[in-house]
């Protein structure tokens, strides 16, 4: 309470005829819609997406095109298809159940899971959780140390 003996936002005008701020953030939000359908934007440009991404700690496949492109000469769309290759081949072993060694990088391997007992969040509900297989990597121990 205010010094006059209402909620301080009822003193003012704009919100004076609402018993509630509520009411009157929902006439706000329903006066304020436009009568004109919204303009279409321009379709985006690739060059901000390259820039936010260049930004990040992440490094895209498209990166690693260009970074294989310029250490070995290759033209981009041979590198791609190397890079593509390569992807593939490690996606193929792994879906096989074998294990991908990278060497200074580390390794890829399939790890089985026992089925267990979990709690369901909201529910507090015992749910049985089935037995499955998880991908796992081993950092190299040289790759360890460098860091």
């Amino acid at each position: 309470m205010s010094k006059w003996g209402k909620p301080w936002w009822r003193a003012f005008p704009p919100y004076a005829p609402f018993t509630t701020r509520n009411e009157y953030v929902m006439l706000l939000t329903m006066t304020k819609k436009s009568a004109k359908p919204a303009a279409k934007k321009p379709a985006a440009k690739a060059a901000p997406k390259k820039a936010a991404a260049e930004g990040s700690n992440k490094v895209a496949k498209t990166q690693l095109v260009e970074m294989v492109a310029d250490k070995t000469g290759l033209t981009k769309k041979q590198s791609e298809e190397a890079v593509s290759t390569m992807l593939d081949c490690i996606v193929g072993a792994i879906k096989g159940g074998q294990s991908v060694g990278l060497p200074g990088l580390g390794t890829l391997s399939v790890k089985a899971t026992a089925a267990r007992t979990g709690v369901r969040p909201g529910t507090s509900e015992k749910i049985q959780i089935p037995a499955g297989k998880k991908v796992a990597f081993k950092v190299a121990s040289t790759l360890k140390g460098n860091l």
